[in-house]
């Protein structure tokens, strides 16, 4: 009997991957092979027919400002990196997005407008600066950075004339939502995807999280990209 029980559930597993799993492999590589802490976003109600999905927020909110992209229930300090749990997660809510807490030993990361974001690329990659990897949403791209303080910040952020407020940061007790993610803006994908370990030392490496730039290499072309950015002029306090 417990042999019949364990292929069923094997069974239900392999049918959910065909059904769509990418989620769920999306959060149990970050969770239990880069050992970053994850939780399911609040994901968008549903609309119309079966299986069509809205672009309102599944949270109560009528005028949530990030729909689908953002903690509800579970909340944010549910972020785990327990496969147990984020299976069980996934395999109740196989659309729910990826969200991955920021901060402590996680990434952290800097946002900006897209348009600002693609700038900002370009402007690294001509200065030859290593890049991590790049999240891009429709409104806003994300670039994911070695974990920093708030010390740390502040002491960058001091030391600029001049911060937009459309450049954000996602630092301890912080979220971002990753790929393959969908959200009330549209699909969450890689602009650039996490560095793979190849050749001879491919084998055995699944463990090694993908590398992070520290956030000091990256913060000046972003502020330079972000100023001319729409909301690009407000003053920061520090």
């Amino acid at each position: 009997m417990r042999e019949i029980l364990g292929r069923r559930r094997r069974l239900r597993f392999r049918l959910g991957r065909r059904g769509g799993s990418a989620r769920l492999d999306a959060a149990l590589t970050c969770a239990t092979a880069w050992q970053w802490p994850v939780l399911p976003g609040a994901g968008l109600r549903a609309a119309g027919g079966r299986g069509d999905r809205g672009h309102g927020c599944a949270c109560p909110d009528p005028e949530c400002a990030v729909p689908g992209a953002h903690p509800f229930d579970p909340g944010l300090l549910a972020a785990t990196t327990d496969a147990r749990m984020v299976r069980w997660w996934w395999t109740n809510r196989p659309t729910a997005p990826v969200l991955l807490a920021t901060g402590g030993r996680a990434p952290c990361a800097l946002s900006l407008p897209a348009a600002a974001g693609a700038r900002a690329l370009a402007e690294l990659e001509r200065a030859g600066v290593r890049l991590g990897p790049v999240v891009a949403t429709p409104t806003r791209w994300l670039l994911l950075v070695a974990p920093y303080t708030l010390e740390r910040l502040g002491e960058l952020l001091y030391a600029q004339d001049w911060v937009p407020s459309s450049l954000r940061f996602h630092g301890e007790g912080g979220y971002v939502v990753l790929p393959p993610s969908e959200i009330g803006t549209g699909q969450v994908r890689w602009e650039r995807a996490p560095e793979r370990v190849s050749g001879p030392r491919a084998r055995g490496a699944v463990a090694a999280a993908p590398w992070l730039p520290d956030v000091g290499e990256v913060l000046d072309a972003l502020v330079a990209a972000s100023t001319s950015a729409p909301d690009g002029g407000s003053r920061l306090a520090h």
